[in-house]
């Protein structure tokens, strides 16, 4: 596989707004197959790294939906959005800087404190087994406007997951892959058991 090729062809296959927050790297050395780093909010740049001597070794249906789903997760980590948390980062940032310059080092304390764990619930929450079901759907949702219907889309990243695990000599799945394998399991029809109720609210 010629990786200039092929990243040519996966940009093809990526949505408009991945080509522009997301870069294809060639990574020969990594022991994945697929990978990227969780994206820090000062960092625009969002590369996702391929293997492709491994990556070679997947089907190309397998292919297209591992990385419509990195590009899913990468694009859908939101660090400043308006919700509760980032508002609590806002104010605590706002708040320590009133009081380092009143050179309150109490008031400095608790407003960094209070940004601090806001700032980690943001992160935990876009860490979370649920980002991870909310990327394979809408992986599943760019994979139709590609010609896969949806029960395909999900076969095909179903074994593209178990493949991997595979091609890397892991043991076995992980817990949120096992989890996201039960619920591509149920979009594809192969089997009548989805997710609990507390995963889809």
């Amino acid at each position: 596989m010629e990786p200039n090729v092929e990243i040519r062809r996966l940009l093809d296959v990526m949505p408009a707004s991945g080509r522009m927050t997301t870069k294809i790297v060639s990574k020969p050395e990594q022991a994945k197959v697929i990978d990227a780093s969780f994206p820090q909010p000062w960092n625009q740049a969002r590369p996702i790294y391929i293997n492709f001597d491994l990556w070679r070794r997947l089907t190309k249906p397998q292919r297209d939906l591992l990385l419509l789903q990195m590009v899913s997760w990468l694009t859908g980590v939101k660090w400043f959005k308006p919700d509760i948390y980032q508002g609590v980062v806002l104010a605590g940032l706002l708040g320590g800087l009133l009081e380092a310059a009143q050179s309150d080092v109490v008031g400095v304390a608790v407003a960094g404190g209070l940004s601090a764990i806001a700032a980690f619930r943001i992160w935990r929450t876009n860490k979370s087994q649920e980002s991870e079901l909310n990327a394979d759907a809408a992986a599943i949702r760019i994979a139709q406007r590609r010609g896969y219907s949806e029960a395909e889309a999900a076969q095909h990243l179903l074994s593209g997951i178990e493949a991997v695990a595979k091609i890397e000599a892991r043991s076995g799945l992980n817990f949120t892959e096992l989890i996201r394998c039960q619920n591509l399991r149920a979009i594809a029809g192969l089997s009548a058991v989805g997710m609990p109720e507390s995963y889809n609210k």
